[in-house]
This record gives C-alpha cells, sequence and structure tokens, in this order.
C-alpha cells in the first residue's frame, strides 16, 4: 500500500474519535458505537481504497458494527481490513480512560476472518520473537521470557485485563514477583505498548476479542514483536444463557477457523505490508483523548505504516464547521 494511503486512514479514526467524544459520561455504550461506526463508514467509502471489513466489532455485544464481509472504499487496491470504532465503548460512557478508535488494513488475504468472538492473547516484545507458546502454562512463558531478556521476573512488567476472567491468572503472576498492570479495557493499546519504544511493558495476556487480537496482530507484526492467539467460545469464558456459542462454532466452521487451535502471527496477520491508525477518544495510556473548545478540536493519533516501519504521531487541529455535512449531523444530532 502507497504512503499517501496512510494518511487517509488517520482521517477515518479521527472522525470516529471526534463523534465518541459527545458520548463521554453519559452513560450509552451503544449509542457511542453507533455514532463511531457511521463516522467510519462514512470516511471509510471516501477512501481510495477497494476495502472488505474481515473482522469487526459488535456481534459479541449485539453492538452497531460494521459487518464482516462489508465492501467499504471508493476504489483503488484490494485490502482486508480489520476494525473497533471505538475500542472501549464502556470507557467512553464511563468517562475513563484509554478509549481509542482503531483500524488496521492490510493486502487482501493476509489477515485472519473469524467471527466476532472471545479470543485468548499472549504478546511479546522484539525481544522475544519465537521464544513464546501459549500452549503453556503463563508462568512457564513468564520464565522464558525473563531467561530471554536476561532480567529477573520481579523486573518483568505484564499488562491484562481487570476482569473476573483473569483474576486467578493475576494472583498467579503477582506471586511469582512479576508486576501486573490491570486495565478495565483496551488490549489494542496495550498490546501495542510491549513493543513500543521507551515503554516499560514487557509482554500482554488477556482473553479479550477477536477483532482487537486482529488488530493488535497487524500492528505487533509491523513493529517486530510477537503474538499468539487462540479463539475461544462464549460458554468457555463466560456464561452463555443465549447459547451464543452454538452460533460462533457454526461461524467458525463456516469460514474455515478452528476453535482452541493455537494461532501464530503469521495465521493472524501473513504480511508487514499494514497501515494502523488510532485516535484517542479519551486520554489514556498511549495517547491523549480528544479536546473541544469553541467549536475546535484537537486530536492524538498513531500512524503505522509497517513496510518501513515508520511510527507517526498526528497532532491535528479540526475546525468542526468545516467537517463533511455527515459528520456535522451526527454532531448535531448527538447535541
Amino acid at each position: 500500500m502507497k504512503r499517501e494511503i496512510a494518511l487517509e486512514f488517520s482521517r477515518i479514526t479521527e472522525a470516529a474519535a471526534i463523534v465518541a467524544y459527545y458520548y463521554l459520561g453519559r452513560g450509552d455504550k451503544i449509542a457511542a458505537d453507533d455514532a463511531a461506526v457511521s463516522a467510519m463508514r462514512y470516511i471509510l467509502n471516501q477512501t481510495q481504497i477497494d476495502g472488505k471489513i474481515v473482522i469487526g466489532e459488535g456481534e459479541i455485544d449485539e453492538a452497531p458494527m460494521l459487518y464482516i464481509g462489508e465492501k467499504v472504499g471508493a476504489g483503488g487496491p484490494r485490502v482486508d481490513i480489520a476494525v473497533d470504532p471505538i475500542e472501549g465503548t464502556r470507557m467512553v460512557a464511563l468517562g475513563q480512560s484509554n478509549a481509542l478508535s482503531v483500524i488496521l488494513a492490510a493486502e487482501e488475504g493476509c489477515l485472519l476472518e473469524a467471527p466476532d468472538m472471545y479470543m485468548e492473547k499472549l504478546v511479546v516484545n522484539q525481544e522475544c520473537v519465537g521464544a513464546i507458546d501459549i500452549d503453556l502454562p503463563l508462568k512457564t512463558n513468564l520464565k522464558i521470557i525473563s531467561k530471554v531478556m536476561g532480567k529477573p521476573l520481579t523486573d518483568i512488567t505484564m499488562v491484562t485485563l481487570e476482569k473476573e476472567r483473569h483474576l486467578g491468572i493475576i494472583k498467579e503472576v503477582q506471586a511469582l514477583g512479576v508486576k501486573v498492570y490491570a486495565i478495565p479495557d483496551g488490549d489494542v493499546a496495550a498490546s501495542i505498548l510491549t513493543c513500543m519504544p521507551k515503554s516499560e511493558v514487557d509482554l500482554m495476556y488477556c482473553i479479550g476479542g477477536a477483532p482487537e487480537g486482529v488488530v493488535s496482530a497487524g500492528v505487533i507484526r509491523a513493529l517486530g514483536g510477537d503474538m499468539q492467539g487462540r479463539l475461544l467460545l462464549r460458554k468457555d469464558v463466560k456464561e452463555d444463557p443465549k447459547n451464543a456459542s452454538e452460533s460462533e462454532l457454526a461461524r467458525c466452521i463456516e469460514m474455515g477457523v478452528e476453535v482452541n487451535k493455537k494461532l501464530e502471527l503469521n495465521d493472524l496477520c501473513s504480511t508487514d505490508n499494514v497501515i494502523f491508525s488510532a485516535t484517542g477518544v479519551t486520554k489514556g495510556d498511549l495517547l491523549n483523548g480528544v479536546s473541544i473548545k469553541n467549536n475546535i478540536a484537537e486530536t492524538q493519533s498513531l500512524l503505522i505504516r509497517g513496510k518501513s516501519r515508520t511510527i507517526r504521531i498526528l497532532e491535528s487541529t479540526h475546525f468542526l464547521e468545516k467537517k463533511d455535512d455527515f459528520i456535522r449531523n451526527i454532531v448535531k444530532n448527538i447535541k
């Protein structure tokens, strides 16, 4: 993908983040997601690509979504897209930190196509490429990481999600002396931090969404790190009163992917010719959030082009009265 397309992807996440801003602290994560999806779809369809959504957010929570298989773009190179218009809708609804709008584009046929379901993920930095094995206990992986990095377990920092399903893991890891940062949501940001220069994070482990997993895989490959994952049915993660696991399994069979099978980084993303954009909705460890005053919005975005391994932080000023009518109408309706 040509470098000039990369900047267009920052416009996509900026638009989604700006409309999501107006839902901060309003307690309605579905409405926030709906607005961000609408904004993202609109800008995507102005972008010079022939794109297809191969995995997206929404099904697992019955939320608004860019649906799997949806065609987007105004024509151009054929690309596959993994997307999460708001990674951290609950954080937006509650006004909490670390919410992002994210999108990943890759060469056609190079991203895992899977339903929106749960995924177990293990992500490490550039020093530990080839050293991890998600089939082994986490504590075994931690000991391997410690040896490879040449530092004691007490100097290792792991990020995970603060979920009930992780409480046992957190205690087990802390018992080894490893520092654990448990965040409410946002494992894409946590994954990226494992590979960012100057970051103190050494690894990320969690059970979270598969779309976030595929997005993370593309970024981690672009940054030279390593990752493994495993698709999990809802019943194996939490209560499943509506028996969503049955339909998830059927979708997996239909799409040709296996549940509970170890997925290497190459299975998740098989190219470094990717473009990743993330824009902060709320202030977080990776990016600052949107701020709006006097109808002028300030955004901060992370833009990564994998082929050249170029990392850009974009500080942008948006005069909202100059935005497309479609975007201005979304904002007007929110207000």
